[in-house]
C-alpha cells in the first residue's frame, strides 16, 4: 500500500545538558523555549515518550543516539516508544529567534529481548460494539483513490457525511474484543476504514506483530503497514513504508501473503516485495500472526512464527543493483501503524459478483517486543 497524545506530564524543562546550541543570545533576539519531555508508561519498564514546545511554530530535533542534535537531525512529530537503553537530546528552532537550549533525558528500562513493551488487545466489556482507542487510533476519510485508484470512501469513527453511517461503523471493537474493519456496499460504491496511530504512537526497531484473519474475495486489498512520522516533511517513499501483511483477490493455493519495503529508488515494479505461500490446507482467511523484526540495516519479516522469517531485507545488500535507493529505515525517525481494507485499485482490480459484502478484517491484537 502507498500511500496520539494521551501521555503523563511530567515536565523536565532543559535538565542535564541544558546550554546553548548556538551562544548567548543578543539584547533584542528572542530565544526559543527549550522542548519538554512527558513520558507515558508502556509495559514492562517501557515509556511512550512526547515532547512539546511553548514557542508557537517551532520546530523540535531531536536524536536517540545521545549525540547533539542540529538541524538535520530528525524533527518531533509524534510520541514514540522507547524500550532500550538511550539518551534522548532535544532542542527547538524557529526562524529569526535563537535556538533554544538543549534538553536530555537518558532512559534505560533495561528490557530483555523478547519482552512485550507495547500492546493494543482491543479488550472491550461493556457489552456493545466500542470506538477504537481514540488516544492510539485516527482515520484517513474520503474517496480520493489514495494513489493507487482505489474505490472505497473511508470513513471514520462517528462519521455521518455521506455515504457513511454513524450506526454502522466501518472499524469498531466488537464484543468478541476483535478490531473489525468492515468493508460495504452502499449504493453503487463502497465503504471501508483505514485506521492509522500517526500523531498518537510511532516505534522505531523492535519486534511489531498483529494477530490478524483476512477477507478473500476479488477486488478486496487488506493490509498491515507502516510509513515514517516524516512523510508530513520528506513525503512518500523517502519516508519509507513497511508492508507486512498485504494481499489481494481470493484465495489461491496455495494461499500467500506478500512481505515487501518501499523507499526512495525501490517502489512499484522495482520494490522489493517478497510472498510467503501458506502451508497446505491454510489460507490467510484463518487467525495468522504477522509481524517484522526491525533492528538497525535489516527488517526480517514473518508468518506465525518469528524465529523463521521468509525474507529478511538489508542495508545495503538488498538495495545492490537499485539505482538511487536510498534505505529510509535507520534515520531516527519512528514509524506509525495502518490497519485498512481496500476495495478496487491497480493491484487486485474491481469486485465482481463473487465478492461478498459485507467483508471483515478482524485482528485479534497489535503488539510490539523488544529487540
Amino acid at each position: 500500500m502507498t500511500g496520539v497524545s494521551l501521555l503523563l506530564t511530567a515536565l523536565l524543562c532543559g535538565c542535564g545538558g541544558g546550554s546553548d546550541v548556538a551562544g548567548p543570545v543578543s539584547p533584542t533576539q528572542t530565544q526559543v523555549a527549550a522542548p519538554a519531555i512527558t513520558v507515558k508508561a508502556a509495559l514492562a519498564g517501557a515509556q511512550v515518550v512526547s515532547l512539546a514546545i511553548a514557542t508557537s511554530g517551532a520546530a523540535i530535533h531531536y536524536t536517540v543516539d545521545g549525540s547533539k542534535p542540529s538541524s538535520s537531525s530528525p524533527i518531533y512529530e509524534a510520541p514514540f516508544l522507547v524500550a532500550s537503553n538511550l539518551t534522548l537530546n532535544a532542542y527547538a528552532t524557529l526562524a529569526g529567534d535563537k535556538d533554544s537550549a538543549v534538553t536530555t533525558k537518558a532512559f534505560a528500562p533495561n528490557v530483555a529481548s523478547g519482552t512485550l513493551v507495547w500492546s493494543d488487545e482491543f479488550a472491550n466489556t461493556t457489552g456493545s460494539n466500542q470506538q477504537p482507542d481514540p488516544t492510539v487510533w485516527g482515520y484517513d476519510t474520503g474517496a480520493s483513490g489514495f494513489g493507487n485508484h482505489e474505490l472505497e470512501n473511508y470513513c471514520a469513527w462517528g462519521s455521518s457525511a455521506t455515504p457513511c453511517d454513524p450506526a454502522n461503523p466501518n472499524a469498531y471493537v466488537g464484543t468478541d474484543g476483535m478490531l473489525h474493519i468492515v468493508a460495504r456496499k452502499v449504493g453503487s460504491g463502497y465503504t471501508s476504514a483505514r485506521m492509522k496511530s500517526q500523531g498518537s504512537f510511532s516505534v522505531q526497531y523492535g519486534r511489531l506483530e498483529a494477530k490478524i484473519w483476512v477477507p478473500e474475495g476479488q477486488g478486496l486489498w487488506p493490509a498491515f503497514w507502516t510509513l515514517g512520522n516524516n512523510i508530513t516533511t520528506v513525503n512518500w517513499p523517502a519516508c519509507g513504508e513497511q508492508d507486512i501483511m498485504e494481499r489481494v483477490n481470493a484465495a489461491l493455493s496455495p494461499d500467500w501473503n506478500e512481505g515487501s519495503v518501499h523507499g526512495t529508488g525501490f517502489t512499484g515494479d522495482v520494490g522489493l516485495g517478497t510472498k510467503f505461500y501458506f502451508p497446505a490446507g491454510q489460507t490467510a482467511a484463518g487467525w495468522h500472526t504477522y509481524g517484522i523484526v526491525w533492528q538497525k540495516n535489516s527488517l526480517a519479516f514473518y508468518v506465525d512464527d518469528p524465529s523463521k522469517p521468509y525474507v529478511t531485507y538489508t542495508n545495503p545488500g538488498s538495495l545492490t543493483g537499485l539505482a538511487g535507493a536510498v534505505w529510509p529505515f535507520d534515520t531516527g525517525d519512528s514509524a506509525f501503524v495502518i490497519l485498512n481494507l481496500a476495495v478496487g485499485g491497480d493491484w487486485p482490480g474491481s469486485p465482481d459478483v463473487t465478492t461478498v459484502f459485507p467483508a471483515e478484517l478482524k485482528v485479534d491484537y497489535v503488539r510490539v517486543y523488544a529487540n
